[in-house]
């Protein structure tokens, strides 16, 4: 069963009065514990993507289905709920509330879940900061924080709501080199470990090297997809692909 399937997507958006098309006729699926990084130069619609999977934006036209149930269609509400339960986020300039410390923004996306207690809302902010290495730091503010200290606390922010999709946009891109290994390395333990699938916009070269999925965006479209073999790359070059298993078929 593919945790995201996605058929024939268009997006397009208004800039003043032209007519812009972000992604055009997006076709795609993936399993669950995939760690897929969709790379493509700026402007190549990768965020777009990115965004559609998160459910933070909506398709113009096409379907979106997450854990095999179709989110094109719902409301504000019912998408913001998904969001809650399914999918964490991490971000290039890691978003963290600047008033509260480390462990209250990692409890920060609990605070709305009527069916987490208080207690099991601080036994999971414990365990996720322990996670990332962070217990020591639980008290501290971001600005107390280093970068790779502050995208930890974004990790596990992410993980706290137990997700089954992780999305990271540029997860690396504000951080120097050997810290941004060290957060690399850490997610792609988190996914082996918890099987959680993390989804990377990028165009680092080391993201897309720790990544085992491919997909190749641009000018809106998928122009490869790529399955990782031991230390190579297998590439489908395409154009517009038509089927929901053509990544399967590239496997």
């Amino acid at each position: 069963m593919s945790i995201v399937r996605i058929e024939h997507v268009y997006k397009d958006y208004l800039l003043g009065d032209q007519k812009v098309q972000a992604l055009k006729d997006i076709t795609l699926s993936f399993e669950s514990g995939v760690f897929l990084a969709i790379a493509g130069p700026s402007g190549s619609g990768k965020t777009t993507l990115l965004n559609l999977i998160g459910c933070i934006d909506t398709p113009t036209s096409g379907k979106i289905f997450i854990n095999e149930q179709d989110v094109s269609g719902r409301t504000a509400d019912q998408l913001a709920d998904l969001r809650s339960r399914t999918i964490g986020f991490i971000f290039q300039t890691f978003n963290l509330l600047p008033v509260l410390s480390a462990a209250e923004n990692v409890e920060y996306p609990l605070l709305q879940r009527r069916d987490v207690s208080e207690s099991e809302r601080k036994q999971r902010v414990d365990y996720f900061l322990d996670i990332v290495g962070l217990s020591k730091f639980a008290d501290h503010r971001p600005n107390q924080l280093s970068g790779g200290q502050r995208q930890r606390v974004a990790i596990a922010r992410a993980l706290v709501i137990q997700p089954s999709i992780v999305l990271a946009d540029e997860p690396t891109a504000n951080l120097d080199h050997k810290t941004g290994e060290e957060i690399l390395l850490l997610m792609k333990q988190i996914n082996r470990a918890f099987n959680t699938t993390f989804i990377f916009s990028t165009h680092d070269k080391r993201v897309i090297a720790k990544a085992d999925r491919l997909v190749r965006v641009d000018d809106g479209e998928i122009v490869a997809l790529g399955v990782r073999a031991e230390s190579k790359w297998s590439l489908a070059r395409q154009r517009r692909p038509k089927a929901a298993s053509d990544l399967e078929s590239a496997q």
